[in-house]
């Protein structure tokens, strides 16, 4: 292998990398975001948990985070619009990064 084939290899590894932690960093915000949105729902232990695997799985119905964001809005209904709810979003999104990274 020449030197190219090895740095080619070694950003393509990274990007693989990146894409892992890019897509973990997100389930784990939807997970919180789906705790949060329970707590405010009033759900708490087993059937708070069970909620935020729902709003987990949502966010696999289309690209983006907008089918995460129309779940919790619909289900919160006046409690929080979609602005709060995108904006906590953001908030839980460092949150999963910095817990992910001290994981490793």
């Amino acid at each position: 292998m020449t030197t190219f084939d090895d740095r080619e290899n070694a950003f393509e590894n990274k990007f693989a990398h990146d894409e892992e932690m890019k897509f973990r960093a997100e389930a784990r915000r939807n997970k919180l975001l789906g705790l949060w949105a329970a707590e405010l729902l009033g759900k708490t232990g087993d059937d708070a948990d069970v909620y935020a695997k729902e709003v987990v799985k949502a966010d696999f119905e289309e690209a983006g985070h907008e089918d995460v964001v129309r779940k919790v809005a619909g289900d919160l209904g006046d409690i929080a619009d979609a602005d709060t709810i995108r904006s906590k979003m953001h908030e839980l999104l460092k949150i999963a990064k910095d817990q992910l990274m001290k994981e490793i």
